[in-house]
C-alpha cells in the first residue's frame, strides 16, 4: 500500500525498517515516513474517535492542518500522525477524545 512509483515526484527514500506498537500490538515502519503511511501500509486507517459521537477519524488533509489523524504518541495525545515521522520503538495509541482512554468519549 505503499507508493512505489510517481509519475511526477522521485520513488521515496525510506530509512530502514524499525519497530513501533500500535495499542500494544507490534508493527513495523519505515524510519521517518509519517506515523500515518506506515499504518496505512499495514491496514490500519482509525486514527482517534470524537469525543461526543464516538465517531472515528482518520487522514483527512495529510499537510498537519486539521486534527483528524491525531493519536497518542509516546503517552502524548494530539500529535499529528500525518506530519510526524516514525522513529524507532515508539508507541502509538489510537486516540479516544483527548486521551488514549476509551472513558473520555463518555
Amino acid at each position: 500500500m505503499r507508493i512505489t512509483e510517481h509519475p511526477i515526484l522521485d520513488a521515496p527514500a525510506y530509512g530502514p525498517l524499525v519497530p513501533f506498537t500500535l495499542d500494544g500490538q507490534a508493527m513495523e515502519g519505515y524510519e521517518g515516513e509519517p506515523i500515518a503511511a506506515a499504518l496505512k501500509a499495514a491496514g490500519h486507517t482509525i486514527h482517534r474517535y470524537t469525543k461526543k459521537r464516538h465517531c472515528p477519524r482518520c487522514v483527512f488533509c495529510a499537510i498537519g492542518r486539521c486534527t483528524d489523524c491525531v493519536m497518542v504518541v509516546n503517552g502524548e495525545p494530539n500529535v499529528r500522525a500525518c506530519v510526524t515521522p516514525l522513529a524507532r520503538g515508539m508507541r502509538v495509541q489510537t486516540q479516544h477524545g483527548v486521551s488514549a482512554r476509551k472513558e473520555d468519549t463518555e
